[in-house]
């Protein structure tokens, strides 16, 4: 079974710092774009950061000079540093993935649970 499992989420005061990864685990031949999203309640899920297998990120206007998203191919991760905090970024984060299991051998895309990340002012 392919999973993705986010960690690092927690309560952080404004202007402070986070850094929050994901692993994937399972089956998997290889993963393609990996993304990180976020979606306070009453909002729609948005779109913050994505990497490319090859490296390339994108970012939200938003988070651009305060957050970096990375990935490691060998350990199946996706981190994203989060800096310069603000209460704005208050969120449940989720991790998504463009995963090719074995099982399958074609793309599914994957989300973890989430993990909240709470910035105080």
């Amino acid at each position: 079974q392919v999973q993705l499992v986010e960690s690092g989420g927690g309560l952080v005061q404004a202007g402070g710092s986070l850094r929050l990864s994901c692993a994937a685990s399972g089956n998997i031949k290889s993963i393609n774009a990996m993304s990180w999203y976020r979606q306070a309640p009453g909002k729609q899920r948005e779109l913050v950061a994505t990497i490319t297998r090859g490296g390339s990120p994108n970012y939200v206007d938003s988070v651009k000079g305060r957050f970096i998203i990375s990935r490691d191919n060998a350990k199946y991760t996706v981190s994203l540093q989060m800096g310069s905090l603000k209460p704005e970024d208050t969120a449940v984060y989720y991790c998504r993935a463009g995963i090719v299991p074995f099982t399958t051998l074609v793309e599914l895309y994957y989300w973890g649970q989430g993990t909240q990340v709470t910035v105080s002012s």
